[in-house]
């Protein structure tokens, strides 16, 4: 079994997260791409963090209806700082059949020889890195690193900038799945 694993604070999900999932999909023939929301994320910062419980939710609304979607709460349930090796361990040892496909930004790729224990995470899966719109694939800083190229972002659309939409109180019609616009406007997120 391919397994995509689509890490991040999702702090909204958004279109764009969906298309590069779908890409990456089809791009490399994965069985499924899994969604991870982070519990608390070690490498950064946002100025508001929707607490972790709404992300997941959030994740769990935008993906209804695609089978080749799934989420786990594996980081939530954690808790503490989110370090994607400890979660490929941990799904490793639960499938240890199945070859995974970590998605990365070509921004956190650049970044990637920082990361906790960066060459075991770099040994545990294959990595698929998206660049946004004029951003240049990074050279690879780890011995080993595999990682498969997804051609082109789909869209360039950034959680940051829905969050401050949000704020200033725009419309994030059509940056978000309905459902998920409708969850933030019950729950005030990001107001």
């Amino acid at each position: 079994m391919k397994l995509g694993i689509f890490g991040g604070t999702f702090n909204p999900i958004h279109l764009g997260h969906l298309l590069i999932a779908e890409a990456a999909a089809e791009a490399l023939e994965l069985d499924r791409v899994i969604f991870i929301p982070s519990a608390t994320p070690p490498h950064k910062r946002p100025r508001v963090l929707a607490d972790a419980r709404h992300r997941l939710r959030m994740v769990k609304l935008a993906i209804h209806g695609n089978p080749r979607f799934g989420c786990s709460d594996i980081e939530v349930r954690r808790g503490g700082p989110s370090y994607s090796v400890e979660t490929l361990r941990q799904l490793r040892h639960a499938m240890p059949r199945a070859k995974f496909y970590f998605l990365i930004g070509a921004d956190s790729l650049r970044e990637l020889h920082k990361w906790r224990e960066a060459p075991e995470l770099a040994r545990l899966c294959e990595f698929i890195c998206v660049a946004r719109p004029g951003e240049r694939m990074p050279p690879a800083r780890l011995r080993g690193l595999r990682v498969h190229k997804l051609p082109g972002h789909p869209a360039d659309i950034s959680s940051s900038d829905i969050r401050d939409r949000l704020a200033s109180g725009a419309s994030v019609r059509y940056l978000v799945p309905d459902a998920v616009r409708r969850y933030i406007q019950k729950t005030g997120l990001y107001r």
